[in-house]
């Protein structure tokens, strides 16, 4: 199960950080505006980019602090650090399917929630 587990942690650290990219560089493209259901009107304005590559810094420190915590930090605070922002992830999901888009707790709440599932399976 710990392998599960790690695999699954690992895709939402990618997936967190390839949003990342698409909110910070890639606004401007089709594949940003098909992933946030934004149109390109919206994009194209200062105040949204600028939004958007905020948001995607905070994905990039939740993708970073995922791998941190699974291949640098600690082996005693590992577990707890990955509890922590994967969980992250999981009310993020949430909270954005209540607000934004109901598309968002299938595409990172569903790979979260099974990531932390697991993770809670590996470790007890």
């Amino acid at each position: 199960m710990k392998i599960i587990s790690d695999v699954l942690v690992i895709i939402v650290a990618l997936e967190a950080l390839f949003i990342m990219v698409l909110e910070m560089f890639l606004t401007q493209t089709k594949i940003a505006r098909n992933a946030f259901d934004l149109p390109k009107a919206y994009l194209a304005q200062k105040k949204a980019q600028v939004s958007m590559a905020n948001q995607g810094l905070y994905n990039g420190f939740i993708g970073i602090g995922i791998l941190l915590s699974m291949f640098v930090f600690p082996s005693e605070i590992r577990i707890w650090n990955l509890y922590l922002f994967v969980g992250f992830v999981v009310v993020a999901a949430i909270y954005g399917a209540l607000t934004a888009s109901k598309k968002i707790i299938l595409s990172q709440g569903v790979p979260a929630i099974l990531a932390l599932v697991a993770l809670i399976i590996a470790h007890n």
